[in-house]
């Protein structure tokens, strides 16, 4: 499993740096945001696991920018950090989708282990894939190649492989064109030219194409207004 990215949305320096710090040590990767305006953008882009936001924010307050997430992400966790430590700004939050509650001051060994504590019930493992089938050809993750027959296969490219390896791996949801971004790419931030993720799944869609001209359905189905996902033309065996 990658280590998870984790955008921190915190206005007082100090913190958002010992918080960002104690992250990257562990090894995750992190984005700063320093006001709930920067952070609903950074906290909506794709391939984000995990956002730790403070309530008392200037331009967008925190429950104001969880609820917006929330909109997008249903279910990106997130934790806050505030130092309201009221029972009923906690139970707020949490009604609001927050999945937990760190009040301040904390130390990073506390911080650290909520962290993990959440990313271990919302990160599932990728499932290992042993064979992905289109029609009579099957298409090799590894090697990049599609074999059609002993004598005819379609070579991919590093990044096609892992296009259609991300998508074989959350086919049971549509993937977001920035998710894509993130995760293939290493691009995070909201509102980038998403053309590269479309010209890529162009190029698959053509090379998954069964070359006898047999239809076995679509390998790669678009979502209006969102993205990709695995299509019913592909047959997924897991070991």
């Amino acid at each position: 499993m990658p280590k998870a990215r984790i955008v921190v949305v915190e206005d007082e320096p100090a913190i958002r740096r010992g918080v960002s710090d104690a992250l990257r040590l562990t090894g995750y990767e992190v984005t700063e945001a320093p006001d709930g305006a920067v952070g609903l953008v950074e906290a909506s882009a794709g391939g984000i696991d995990l956002v730790l936001l403070d309530l008392l924010l200037p331009r967008r307050d925190g429950l104001e920018v969880l609820a917006e997430l929330r909109k997008v992400h249903p279910t990106r966790p997130v934790i806050i950090l505030t130092a309201r430590g009221g029972e009923e700004d906690r139970v707020r939050g949490l009604k609001m989708g927050a999945d937990d509650y760190v009040v301040k001051p904390f130390s990073a060994k506390e911080l650290l282990a909520r962290v993990e504590a959440v990313l271990r019930r919302t990160m599932k493992a990728a499932p290992t894939i042993v064979a992905v089938k289109i029609g009579k050809g099957t298409v090799d993750l590894q090697r990049r190649e599609i074999r059609w027959s002993a004598q005819e296969r379609t070579d991919l490219s590093e990044t096609e492989a892992a296009v259609l390896k991300y998508l074989i791996e959350n086919r049971e949801r549509a993937v977001p064109r920035e998710e894509l971004l993130g995760r293939v790419w290493g691009i995070g931030t909201a509102g980038l030219e998403t053309r590269a993720v479309d010209m890529h799944v162009a190029r698959l869609r053509a090379k998954l194409k069964d070359p006898t001209g047999d239809d076995h359905g679509e390998a790669i189905v678009t979502v209006r207004a969102t993205g990709y996902m695995a299509g019913p033309g592909l047959t997924i065996k897991e070991g």
